[in-house]
């Protein structure tokens, strides 16, 4: 086989990349592997360990924050129990000091000081809190009687009164110091807030007296403790007897019992915070924590997504490869990728399987490729060279490889742009196709239609000698009848030399007519170029059935648009065509069973189509059904000694000016109705 290279490019434009095919389901194919779907379990159980871990730190951080505001409400309850504890202290010692130094001015015989002279502590200065004071010489017996009865309680309220107030002033002799005695009790043995406080005076080792006064512990303690504190706290003198506050007001966590440590007494005040103070910079810290710990929460669900999203996409991408790789091993197309310089990037095992050699040999290959042929690589370089700076047409290139056998293999190849996803061009996607057995089915072809062709030129000859001798039947007939009518009448001496002109120049007519007949059937036959020219179908109509349509029961109904249907064709051979339909038509007439035969032409016009018909419809018994599909084929007549090539002729002249002929029967006069379409054509100009 002869090694034939043809490149079919009209324009140097490139092939343009067709539009990005719509979404496919890959669901089928997207089968979670037994590692993928560990891996994926992996994850999820990393992913719910987190949370875990998340969730337990915020449960840690909440349980601290709490033990931590316990501890620290504790701590601050014992902080301002010890103060109030210093506080009550501290004012009772100032008020001790006050009463000394009355005491001082009691001996030395100064004016007995009043609360308004003498510049006392808050206790002394406090209204409702000293009920009464004054000097207690030493020589005075503590009986129940010689304490002055003030107040409600007093030493002759209830009898344990003045003993306790002797007891008090025992201690405070005995030891030298300030002594408390109470409190004292109502008539019916409750206990009162009343407590006598006993402040001694020596001088020089020897006792002198003692200085006391009554108090009101509860004034007392409303006065030593400040606003605020009231503010904060529930304070409540708690004595003997005395019941706790309500729960109302307190529990027993938030509750603390604070000793007054007065010499002599067994007083405490009970103190309870009324609000609770939230440590402000742990829940900060707990809030920002709480913030990072719902970020990294947040920051882990939108990982979790993201992997998923990665793994649909994984899953979408192993999936179309997978559908690639199984249509690229499926496909008897070649595939080839090759960059801009020409280098071989890729191809698949059907490229591969056509030129013989394997993918890890031509890969990375540049011109001259191994599978061209050693007679053809310079034109194969050249075409190499044009698709890789201009591509191919739609069209493709046509060009010869050899396989690695030698065998010579045509392919057309189609090349692509090869992008990257930004939309650059790094070079070329072939497309290779087979065609040597097309190539060889088109020879078989070609063979096959030189041998049709020969049998046509038999068939034509047949045509031809059945053509000539039905149209010169009637010519040649006519004139063997001139010439013989000639000599017997030249023989017998009955024509005149003027008679004889006319005879003979009607045998001259006569030939003239055999001689185009056999030119226009010789030039049909050898299909040669008709003598095209627009005619004026009415016009041409109305001319050539002029000598039919005189004779008794033929009509040529009006005919529509004179000058302005017009048709481009052969004259003389839509001629043969119109006088051989109305010929048949007169034959047939006659033979029908009507009284009088008629024969009948006109015609349509379709303006959907731009066709023009003419018409020829008779009397005569019609074409049956069953003849109308083989009435026009040739060597096939329903007429006695017909030859079967009239209608044949006719067909092939009416096809040959791109029209169509048929036969049906006609409603009106019953016989065979023969209609030829035609193509209108645009009216002659001018020039022609």
């Amino acid at each position: 086989m002869v090694a034939m290279l043809r490149l079919t490019r009209c324009t140097h434009t490139p092939m343009q990349p067709s539009p990005p095919p719509a979404s496919l389901d890959f669901a089928l194919l997207q089968q979670t592997l037994p590692s993928q779907g560990l891996r994926s379990r992996r994850t999820l159980w990393l992913l719910l360990g987190m949370l875990l871990l998340v969730i337990a730190s915020v449960v840690a951080l909440v349980l601290y924050l709490q033990n931590f505001e316990r501890a620290e409400e504790n701590r601050r309850r014992v902080v301002d129990g010890q103060w109030l504890e210093q506080s009550v202290r501290f004012h009772f010692t100032r008020l001790e000091e006050d009463l000394l130094v009355l005491a001082r001015q009691a001996v030395a015989g100064t004016p007995q000081s009043g609360p308004a002279t003498l510049q006392g502590g808050l206790l002394w200065s406090e209204p409702g809190a000293v009920l009464w004071h004054g000097w207690w010489p030493k020589h005075l017996s503590s009986t129940a009687h010689t304490w002055p009865h003030t107040g409600p309680v007093n030493a002759q309220s209830h009898a344990a009164n003045a003993d306790t107030l002797a007891s008090m002033l025992d201690v405070a002799v005995g030891l030298r110091r300030a002594a408390y005695g109470g409190p004292l009790k109502h008539a019916d043995g409750t206990p009162s807030d009343v407590v006598w406080l006993t402040v001694p005076f020596f001088e020089r080792g020897q006792y002198m007296g003692a200085y006391v006064a009554s108090l009101s512990m509860q004034a007392s303690v409303n006065g030593l403790v400040p606003r605020w504190f009231h503010q904060q706290h529930v304070i409540k003198l708690i004595g003997e007897g005395t019941d706790p506050l309500p729960d109302s007001e307190a529990d027993d966590l938030s509750t603390l019992l604070v000793p007054m440590n007065l010499p002599g007494t067994d007083l405490f005040i009970e103190m309870a915070p009324l609000t609770t103070q939230p440590a402000v910079v742990p829940r900060i810290f707990l809030a920002v924590a709480i913030l990072f710990l719902l970020g990294m929460l947040a920051s882990l669900l939108a990982l979790r997504r993201d992997m998923g999203k990665r793994q649909q996409v994984q899953a979408m991408l192993q999936a179309q490869v997978a559908l690639r790789t199984a249509m690229e091993s499926s496909v008897t197309i070649g595939l080839r990728a090759w960059t801009r310089n020409g280098q071989i990037l890729y191809v698949n095992e059907a490229f591969c399987r056509m030129v013989g050699y394997t993918a890890d040999e031509l890969v990375g290959q540049s011109a001259p490729l191994p599978y061209w042929p050693p007679d053809h690589t310079d034109e194969l370089n050249a075409v190499h060279l044009g698709i890789i700076s201009q591509g191919t047409e739609h069209t493709g290139v046509e060009v010869q490889f050899q396989h690695r056998n030698g065998k010579r293999v045509d392919v057309l190849i189609h090349e692509a742009p090869l992008t990257t996803a930004s939309g650059e061009q790094i070079g070329w996607m072939s497309s290779i196709l087979d065609i040597s057995e097309r190539k060889r089915a088109q020879q078989v072809a070609d063979v096959q239609q030189q041998k049709l062709e020969a049998s046509g030129r038999l068939v034509a000859m047949g045509e031809v000698a059945s053509t000539l001798a039905h149209e010169l039947n009637q010519p040649l007939g006519a004139l063997s009848s001139f010439a013989n009518g000639l000599v017997n009448r030249l023989h017998s001496h009955s024509i005149t030399l003027d008679e004889v002109v006319p005879v003979v120049e009607r045998m001259a007519k006569l030939s003239e007519r055999a001689g185009s007949i056999i030119q226009r059937v010789n030039a049909f036959a050898r299909r040669r170029e008709l003598s095209r020219q627009v005619l004026d179908l009415p016009a041409f109509i109305k001319r050539v059935t002029a000598a039919s349509a005189g004779a008794p029961g033929v009509t040529l109904l009006p005919l529509p648009d004179e000058g302005r249907l017009w048709v481009q064709a052969d004259s003389l051979l839509l001629e043969h065509v119109v006088l051989n339909l109305v010929g048949n038509a007169l034959d047939w007439a006659a033979k029908g069973h009507a009284a009088s035969p008629q024969v009948r032409m006109w015609l349509d016009l379709d303006h959907a189509q731009q066709t023009a018909s003419f018409n020829v419809a008779d009397t005569g018994p019609g074409v049956p059904e069953d003849d109308r599909e083989r009435i026009f084929s040739a060597f096939f007549s329903t007429k006695d000694g017909g030859m079967g090539m009239g209608l044949a002729i006719c067909r092939s002249i009416v096809e040959a000016h791109h029209g169509r002929i048929d036969v049906t029967r006609d409603p009106d006069l019953g016989g065979a109705h023969f209609v030829i379409w035609l193509p209108l054509t645009a009216p002659p100009t001018p020039d022609t």
